[in-house]
This record gives C-alpha cells, structure tokens and sequence, in this order.
C-alpha cells in the first residue's frame, strides 16, 4: 500500500482536520484518483522506530500546477506562506535548489480517516484473571532483517485455550531484536495478569538456548535485553523455556503478520 510520510507539525494539522492537501513534486509514488494512502507522521525524522501510521488518506482530486501559477485558492486545506519566496525556499529545501517557478507541482486533495488508536492488544478480558499457570507463546520478526519488525505474544490456559495475545509494531530492528522483545512484553503481560508458573514456548531455539545459559550472548544489543528478561524471570515461581517448531506457533506468528501488514512503514 502506498504511503504519504509528514512530519510532525503537518501530520497533527492532518489530524485536526486543518491539512487536506500535500503538494508533491516528482510523484515517484504514482498517485491518482481514489487511491486510499497511509498517512505517517514522522513522530522524529531520524528515529523511523517512531513513525506511526495516524490514518489513511482517500485521494478525491489530483492537480498539476506551475509553482508560478499557484493561486490562493490552491491553499485551501494547505499549509501557507508569508510570501512567494518563502514558498520557494521551502520546496527548495526539499526537492534541491533546481526548484523554480516552472516546476510542476501535484496537487493532491484527501479525505482523511484516522486510524483508530490500537495497543495491538487483543485481550479476551483486560482484567487480572485467577490463573497462575499459564503458556506464553512468542515470536518476533523482521522483514529485511534489519527491517521493518513486530513482536506477538499469545497467552493460553492449561487446557490450551486462549486466553489475551498482543503484540507490538518495533520500526527498523533485526529479528532477534524482535525475538526478544516478544519474549519482554509478553512476560511482563503475564505478570501483570498473575501468573506465577509460565512454560514459555518459542520457535527460536538461539533464544531459547540463551536463556537456559547453554549458548553465550555476543550480541552486544541484546545483553541489556537479555538482563531486563531474567531479573522479570527471576520474580515468577517458576519459568521454563522450550523451543517448539515454527508450525507449533502459528498463533504468535500471525500476531507478528498482522501487526507488520497493518503497519507496512517503508524504509525511504
């Protein structure tokens, strides 16, 4: 799905409902008519970890325009500037100086939805629950390794039947990065649910074989994660770690698909 990325200032206008144009120059996403777009806000331009999709934007009316030739019906639902000059230096600085006033501009008129806030947390019931014996399922990923990356937990009951599951969107991270963090929110969840024995299952078998003390961390990323895992471990009665078969984890699996295709952020 195409996106449209804005910074902070033009993504909060957006949600206010005060910003319901972008002017693109060199369209290399193609727009047209009744494309439905992520809108992203660049929550810190350098931190893509940050960046959150707010929405999606439905493309009404698509406009192409002289720079010279705007007019000050153009700016409606757009941003303003003092003056022509202001203008210019402003696309200049994000396009290079070969801006002038023959360049054409797009012109994209949206309707824009916002996206509903999600925690990713798909819980049966939010409340504690009087179970102290629990199986955590997790799982990380990351597409690109490092890429775009999720975590997913799934929590069930004894007798095998679910109980909550969540997860969380990471941004630019690897996959054990990812692995780990599964393994943090989901312990910390349980906990805050409870549980006093957990049997964790995972499809890693390094990251089940780390925290058995078997295979050494040389990672040095991971070894603060790690720390923050075993002192959270170290306050159940009792925790085990057993790696399972990709097709035993089906359930954190698709938690992870689901929040990485939801939140689909390309890298540029």
């Amino acid at each position: 799905m195409k996106t449209l990325k804005f910074n902070h200032q033009l993504a909060q206008m957006i949600i206010s409902g005060k910003k319901t144009s972008t002017w693109r120059i060199n369209d290399e996403k193609n727009l047209s008519v009744d494309d439905d777009v992520l809108v992203v806000d660049k929550v810190d331009r350098v931190d893509k970890s940050s960046w959150l999709i707010i929405g999606t934007a439905h493309i009404n009316q698509i406009l192409a325009k002289r720079l010279g030739e705007i007019n000050n019906a153009d700016f409606a639902g757009h941003e303003t500037y003092a003056s022509k000059d202001e203008m210019m230096a402003t696309f200049r600085g994000y396009y290079g100086d070969d801006i002038n006033e023959k360049t054409t501009v797009k012109i994209v008129l949206f309707d824009f939805h916002p996206k509903k806030p999600r925690l990713w947390q798909n819980s049966l019931d939010t409340a504690p629950l009087n179970v102290t014996e629990v199986k955590l399922f997790t799982d990380g990923g990351s597409r690109g390794n490092p890429g775009p990356s999720a975590s997913g937990y799934v929590v069930l009951d004894m007798n095998d039947k679910l109980m909550y599951e969540g997860g969380l969107y990471l941004g630019i991270t690897t996959n054990n990065q990812a692995e780990y963090r599964a393994l943090k929110i989901g312990l910390e969840e349980v906990s805050k649910r409870g549980a006093k024995i957990v049997y964790v299952y995972m499809d890693s078998m390094l990251v089940v074989n780390q925290m058995k003390g078997i295979y050494k961390i040389k990672n040095a990323d991971i070894i603060p994660l790690q720390k923050e895992i075993s002192q959270l471990a170290s306050t159940f009665q009792q925790i085990t770690y057993t790696h399972v078969p990709r097709e035993l984890n089906k359930l954190a699996d698709s938690m992870v698909n689901e929040i990485l295709d939801a939140d689909p952020i390309d890298s540029r």
